[in-house]
């Protein structure tokens, strides 16, 4: 039985999280304001929920990070790296942006998929993320072509800790450069570590892996308390 949160409520223990039927499912309820979810990510929990569905927080254990420093880039990704950094350098169509459209990016990740429905990203999250953004706490990664946004990545960073919450691509590869010039700005920046929250095969063909909660929470709680990056500015990604 997991317990239901009030408004106030604080959360219980990560170590208290389900290891049967849900696992890492550790509690019910509260809300997605802001305050919120900066006091979920600075413990090492996140929600995630299906409509109809009340708000849902989770701690998953193992925990699916991405090293910055082990990030995969195949050869045809750095094709396209290459040729968009060119771009970018001379004025061409394509441009990369930090935070030029957060919200956009959001509802990019919410729409239908072509192989299904939309994600769980509610208006209630969005509005939640949004106030993050607001807060200094919350960025994008924006691929445009041609003045048009074709892919992106979003999350949350405290500190030199990156949380990385979804991406989107409506155009091939869109979604990965978003995420490769993200990640080589936060490596830059002395981010070691990328929460990705769940195990999934597209997560570890990127170079994600498993790792006990226990040395992820290690980790957060030494990068939170870092000072956080001051200016966000594309730069190279590194593998080009």
């Amino acid at each position: 039985m997991i317990p239901w949160l009030e408004a106030h409520t604080p959360f219980p223990d990560v170590s208290e999280a389900l290891t049967t039927d849900a696992p890492g499912l550790l509690a019910a309820g509260a809300d997605l304001s802001p305050q919120r979810l900066l006091q979920a990510y600075r413990n090492g929990i996140f929600p995630w929920f299906s409509e109809g569905q009340p708000i849902l927080w989770w701690s998953t254990d193992p925990r699916m990070v991405l090293y910055t420093e082990r990030f995969k880039v195949s050869d045809s990704l750095k094709k396209t790296l290459r040729k968009i950094e060119r771009s970018r350098q001379a004025g061409g169509p394509w441009v990369v942006r930090f935070d030029g459209a957060f919200e956009a990016v959001m509802r990019a990740c919410a729409a239908p998929r072509k192989d299904g429905p939309g994600t769980w990203i509610s208006e209630d999250i969005i509005a939640g993320y949004t106030g993050l953004h607001r807060m200094g706490y919350a960025h994008s990664s924006e691929v445009w072509l041609d003045g048009e946004l074709v892919g992106g990545a979003y999350g949350v960073c405290i500190g030199r800790m990156f949380y990385g919450e979804s991406m989107f691509a409506r155009v091939s590869d869109a979604s990965k450069v978003a995420l490769a010039y993200l990640v080589a700005f936060v490596r830059s920046h002395g981010v070691t570590l990328i929460d990705c929250q769940q195990e999934t095969g597209h997560l570890a063909s990127l170079g994600a892996v498993p790792i006990p909660r226990r040395d992820f929470l290690r980790h957060l709680r030494h990068a939170i308390a870092e000072p956080p990056i001051e200016r966000w500015e594309i730069t190279p990604p590194l593998t080009t």
